[in-house]
């Protein structure tokens, strides 16, 4: 585990400041697709598979029963789950309404209580210091506008609270993916990666200035599957991102992102032959608010 608090004033004075483009990206539309494209095939058969992060996080966060906690970028509600099982108080949020019902589903089976709410990332309805804390899981990485998502957990969570996420890196089989799938169906000009979320600079300038203390550790999440066709084609199906992909793409198009995709999960499977085995490299981290 890496603490960033001392890297945090050293990258503060070295450096440069990035600059503005000529046009700024229109955030409003962009994030119409967005909802579109994750509201498209059923991501919540993918993100319960993603439950053990979830987990993991609520523990590195050291959610205690009673405290306020707001998951942000719910989705189906892994890290809503984990937190209600430990008796805190869960609010979780989305933009995307039918997730919301999904992890409501899934709360109401265990009867668990959350508070569930219909809310944008970067424009979140809750008052100032609302929260003890703020988790997200491979969530709100995907808000257009890093600064002002992260302004917005930092807004909500109160001094000496935490802010909890699980991310994927650029160099992780997920981050590769983003890539790959950028190279046929480029994203959004003038919208930053995902996956800098993933890594120990962006999140330095994005949080490091309110921040008491930034612990971020390098962990494996393994997608397990019949093999790598299967992967293909669930991720095809189901999550938004690809569904979206391949649906934009003409038959030789798709085919050869397919091509492209096998490609990739063959140099990370480390499954032997005996199913698909792919880990994909996530940074876990922890901000302890001033």
């Amino acid at each position: 585990m890496t603490s960033l608090t001392d890297t945090r004033s050293a990258f503060n004075a070295s450096s440069p400041v990035p600059a503005v483009p000529a046009t700024a990206p229109d955030y409003t539309a962009i994030k119409q697709r967005q909802q579109a494209t994750w509201a498209s095939g059923d991501f919540a058969v993918v993100g319960t598979t993603l439950q053990i992060v979830g987990e993991t996080l609520a523990e590195a966060a050291d959610v205690r029963a009673g405290e306020r906690v707001l998951d942000v970028a719910a989705g189906n509600g892994n890290a809503t789950l984990a937190a209600a099982r430990r008796f805190a108080d869960v609010t979780s949020t989305d933009y995307v309404p039918h997730l919301l019902d999904k992890g409501r589903r899934r709360a109401e089976a265990e009867g668990l209580i959350v508070h569930f709410q219909e809310a944008d990332a970067e424009a979140l309805p809750f008052e100032n210091a609302s929260f003890d804390a703020v988790l997200s899981t491979y969530g709100v990485m995907f808000a257009p506008d890093h600064a002002t998502a992260a302004r917005e957990m930092l807004r909500v969570v109160r001094p000496g609270g935490r802010i909890a996420m699980a991310n994927w890196t650029p160099d992780g089989l997920i981050g590769r993916l983003f890539k790959v799938v950028g190279a046929h169906v480029p994203p959004p000009a003038g919208v930053k990666s995902p996956a800098l979320w993933g890594t120990e600079s962006h999140l330095v300038a994005l949080f490091g200035p309110q921040a008491q203390d930034i612990q971020v550790e390098r962990k494996h999440f393994n997608f397990r599957y019949r093999s790598a066709a299967h992967f293909v084609q669930v991720f095809r199906d189901l999550y938004g991102p690809t569904h979206k992909a391949f649906a934009a793409l003409d038959a030789a198009g798709q085919a050869k992102l397919e091509r492209d995709i096998l490609a990739l999960l063959d140099e990370f499977d480390i499954g032997g032959g005996r199913g698909l085995v792919a880990p994909s490299e996530y940074a876990q981290i922890v901000v302890t608010v001033r």
